[in-house]
């Protein structure tokens, strides 16, 4: 390709050295002879400029990118975290799906927020999200990422509101052991106890529930109370028998160390 390059371009000199040197009619002749050889090529090359500059007008900026890519994240993480809510209902619609008419899916409508503050010395008892009245946030409201559960609100301001988190002790979640017909209660532990700040415990099991490491924990969506059914809780870590129940250590679903966004549950769709 290289060589056939080399040799137009000399032809081209060529010609032009030749028609310098002829009078006006030939040269003329020559010019039109000459014009209808090289044309072919100009077109490409215009046709070449002209495609290249359409595809610099449609391309995006990277400002425009990142803005585009940060919106399809949430909505993808929303649509996960909605996801996480619906499957206990979709696992008992499955379930009575030959013997009941089917019931229509609740939808739940999850209300995007960030962590804008937490207190790094007790980070596993509260945190603060920049989602307020203002909102739409009130009290007693689920708050969850597409993983799993993360707390409930407590204290709501204006543009503001503050997060317990279910590993604080104070936090009470109804619970239920996936694959058994075990429920019981999870909450955080204390930090002068035996468990790591972190932790969840399960307590209020049957003594031989003999529950596994990796078993997962949902939240059982007991009537009147602040959590829908289904919201994973985290898994199974270890279990004991103690002198009136069982109790189980989780490991919870959510960094909550690390956590950033969130969603609260605010109501149905």
């Amino acid at each position: 390709m290289k060589k056939l390059n080399i040799i137009l371009v000399v032809v081209i000199l060529i010609g032009a050295v030749m028609l310098s040197t002829m009078g006006s009619k030939p040269m003329q002749g020559l010019q039109s002879v000459f014009l209808s050889l090289v044309s072919p090529f100009l077109k490409t090359g215009s046709a070449v400029s002209q495609q290249i500059g359409s595809v610099g007008q449609n391309l995006k900026t990277l400002d425009e990118l990142e803005i585009e890519n940060r919106d399809l994240t949430l909505k993808n993480r929303e649509l996960m975290a909605t996801n996480q809510l619906l499957r206990d209902i979709e696992a008992e619609n499955n379930n009575l799906r030959q013997a009941l008419e089917y019931r229509e899916r609740s939808v739940f409508k999850l209300l995007p927020a960030r962590v804008i503050s937490r207190d790094a010395s007790t980070w596993w008892n509260t945190v603060k999200i920049n989602r307020g009245f203002e909102d739409g946030v009130e009290s007693d409201m689920p708050v969850l990422t597409e993983t799993g559960l993360v707390g409930k609100t407590t204290t709501v301001a204006k543009n503001e509101s503050i997060v317990l988190l279910m590993t604080d002790e104070t936090c009470r979640v109804a619970s239920r052991v996936e694959g058994s017909v075990e429920q019981g209660i999870a909450s955080g532990q204390r930090v002068a106890s035996a468990g790591t700040p972190g932790e969840v415990q399960l307590s209020f099991l049957s003594k031989s529930a003999n529950l596994q490491p990796g078993q997962k924990v949902y939240t059982a969506g007991v009537s009147g109370g602040v959590f829908p059914s289904g919201i994973l809780i985290g898994e199974v870590k270890t279990f004991k028998a103690r002198a009136l129940d069982g109790q189980a250590v989780l490991a919870p679903a959510v960094d909550l160390a690390g956590v950033e966004d969130v969603f609260i549950l605010v109501g149905a769709k």
